[in-house]
């Protein structure tokens, strides 16, 4: 005997009844061969309690299959992590037994997704607020493999960035606040990149800065003790050239005058 056509492979959903009021093996055969296959849409049309429970097996399989696509376009595409699976049965009661441990390990895995990255966005939103005191609470989410590197390197951008802000400060208020000269940043020796570029600008810039004043208060002193034959020789730019330049002229006025 020839097998009923119980479902097409285009699988557009739309449900496929058996006509089981004659219920054979060979009929439970193809529609269990169908649901074997994933197709959720068949039925059988059987009042008898295998037709009714092989349906409610199909519903349940269908109602899963609905909820984890549901899952993947709101958590997945959509990045809504509050998301969560849930699984009834047709008589709406909660999912029991194997049912449920599928919603629960999917579940599951969402928010084992979810609170890493939420960790990330809490810190890096700190970051960006200016507060450099955050940082991933590994030893309490207890991140591994890909999600514990991702934690490892946003902790240590957090650190660089601690620890060249904590050293630009202090030199800035050394030099400038409290002209304290010669300061500089120091920084781990393994810095690279644009952390040592920019700790190299600033040592740079104290420097420059600790070595003209100290060329400016050096001539200074000599004049102020009577010495008019010291002048400014460091090597300068912009204001600082400017302010060179009058005090050398004016100095040679006042030693050429008679």
């Amino acid at each position: 005997m020839e097998e009923p056509l119980l479902y097409n492979t285009n699988h557009n959903h739309i449900d496929v009844v058996i006509d089981s009021s004659s219920f054979d093996e060979s009929t439970f055969l193809v529609a269990l061969r169908a649901l074997r296959d994933g197709n959720f849409d068949i039925r059988l049309s059987g009042s008898d309690e295998i037709s009714r429970t092989f349906n409610d097996v199909v519903n349940m399989n269908k109602r899963l299959a609905q909820q984890l696509a549901v899952a993947g376009e709101v958590v997945g595409k959509q990045g809504d992590l509050s998301h969560r699976v849930e699984l009834s049965t047709s008589s709406g009661e909660p999912a029991t037994g194997g049912w449920r441990e599928c919603t629960e390990s999917v579940n599951k895995l969402v928010s084992d997704l979810s609170q890493p990255t939420t960790e990330v966005l809490r810190v890096i939103s700190a970051v960006a607020s200016g507060d450099l005191s955050q940082s991933i609470r590994t030893e309490e989410t207890q991140p591994q493999g890909e999600f514990l590197k991702v934690c490892n390197i946003v902790n240590t951008m957090v650190d660089q960035l601690n620890s060249f802000t904590s050293e630009v400060i202090r030199v800035a208020r050394e030099v400038g606040t409290d002209g304290r000269l010669g300061g500089q940043a120091q920084v781990p020796e393994a810095t690279s990149g644009v952390w040592k570029d920019l700790t190299d600008n600033v040592n740079t810039m104290a420097a420059n800065l600790t070595g003209q004043v100290r060329a400016i208060a050096e001539v200074t002193t000599a004049v102020a003790k009577g010495d008019l034959s010291k002048k400014i020789t460091v090597d300068v730019n912009g204001e600082i050239l400017e302010l060179k330049v009058q005090h050398n002229t004016t100095q040679k006025n006042q030693t050429t005058q008679p």
